[in-house]
């Protein structure tokens, strides 16, 4: 069919005449403009001319590129393999370990602190990731690694709390990497400590957030965020992320802005509800800030915080998902 079309294509053109004033190249490999008039060929008219490339064009164009989501799940299922990382354990190091590994050709800062947490003070560390851009400005985002310290002796790994967004960061890292961005900056972070050491609650849980929100709120690094977009759970292979209802509104309707974009509106939004994460210790001191994150995990949220939080669980379309809108998000945050 496109092989017919474009021999009937060439039939059409050949018998119109223009000379080199006609068409003019706007830039290298672009497409060419036309340039004042054709003349029609006999027995030829303007709208079958027109209708013809309407129909031609479009089927030799290349396909829209989408985020990678074979490589975010690659990455994920990497870091899931390290096995538990709940802080002071062995798996925690190694996880840090692979972040530094992975990042130590760019601009990786380790925000190393001392939390005073339920089972007494514990080190934890942030890790940030600077991508310069040419803007003022900067948009974050960020996800946490680590597992859940009370359930360090069920073999939890977490392959979607943690790993999948560990392994979706990552992999927007290599869209990033190598340039100068046209935009604002962009900042992933890798918070420790979201999970609580006992019972959640606003003492026990978000200790890497809080940390670091309360020191750039220090060090005016707060008010140069234009936007702060959080990634939890969102490589569940049934996706369905909710509305966090604390979330800024105007970020709220750019990302469903970048899901319409793709066709992916059915995996955004459908419910609402408020949700305690790493986002609200930006939302409280005024940055703009969005929870993009899927509660619902397994049926009737059944594999949630268990053994059954495994790699085979999470998807690459669902990354992919989740790269597209992340990757479209930030080009409309840039035209704010």
């Amino acid at each position: 069919m496109i092989r017919s079309l474009t021999t009937q294509a060439r039939v059409i053109l050949s018998g119109a005449a223009w000379g080199p004033t006609q068409w003019g190249k706007r830039s290298e490999g672009s497409a060419f403009a036309f340039h004042h008039h054709w003349r029609v060929p006999h027995g030829k008219s303007w709208p079958a001319i027109v209708a013809l490339l309407l129909f031609f064009i479009p089927a030799v164009l290349p396909a829209q590129q989408h985020f990678n989501g074979a490589q975010a799940y690659e990455y994920a299922r990497s870091f899931a393999a390290i096995g538990p990382r709940w802080p002071t354990g062995p798996g925690h190091v190694k996880a840090e370990q692979f972040i530094r590994d992975h990042f130590k050709h760019d601009q990786l800062e380790e925000d190393t602190f001392t939390a005073n947490t339920a089972i007494g003070p514990v080190t934890l560390h942030n890790f940030i990731v600077r991508f310069p851009g040419k803007k003022d400005g900067v948009i974050v985002l960020g996800t946490h690694y680590e597992t859940n310290y009370p359930l360090r002796n069920i073999n939890f790994v977490g392959a979607n709390d943690g790993a999948a967004t560990t392994g979706l960061l990552m992999a927007i890292a290599d869209q990033l990497r190598g340039k100068k961005l046209d935009g604002y900056s962009v900042w992933l972070v890798f918070f420790d400590g979201e999970e609580a050491f006992q019972h959640w609650s606003a003492s026990d849980s978000t200790y890497g957030s809080r940390h670091l929100a309360a020191k750039w709120g220090g060090d005016g690094t707060l008010g140069r965020i234009k936007a702060f977009m959080l990634a939890d759970m969102i490589g569940d292979k049934d996706l369905d992320i909710q509305r966090e209802s604390r979330s800024t509104a105007w970020l709220v309707e750019l990302v469903r802005q970048a899901a319409k974009k793709f066709g992916d509106e059915r995996y955004f939004f459908q419910s609402e509800e408020a949700v305690d994460d790493d986002h609200l210790p930006f939302v409280q001191r005024g940055v703009p800030s969005i929870d993009v994150i899927d509660l619902d995990y397994g049926p009737n949220n059944s594999y949630h915080h268990t053994a059954q939080d495994t790699i085979d669980k999470v998807s690459a379309h669902s990354l992919a998902i989740d790269g597209d809108v992340f990757m479209e998000t930030i080009r409309l945050i840039n035209q704010r």
